[in-house]
């Protein structure tokens, strides 16, 4: 087996003092109005997206049409 150096000093390496953001609890406010507790550096977060409103998440797909795209494939290849 190979020891390597640079690996194990990076393994002592220890976290300094005084430093580091405060770590508390948090409140994640979506656009949707669902609200969620974590903990995090940051107190209050507002987020347009969330796991209860996400369409990979709720199975609802929405499509959005800019500047006629979807129409123009459409008409292009068929229905």
């Amino acid at each position: 087996m190979i020891k390597r150096p640079a690996l194990l000093a990076r393994t002592r390496l220890k976290m300094k003092k005084e430093i580091h953001p405060e770590y508390t609890d948090a409140e994640i406010s979506c656009a949707c109005g669902s609200l969620m507790k974590t903990r995090s550096t940051v107190k209050k977060m507002h987020v347009t997206l969330c796991s209860a409103c996400h369409p990979f998440f709720t199975g609802t797909s929405k499509l959005v049409d800019t500047e006629g795209r979807v129409d123009r494939f459409r008409k292009r290849y068929g229905k």
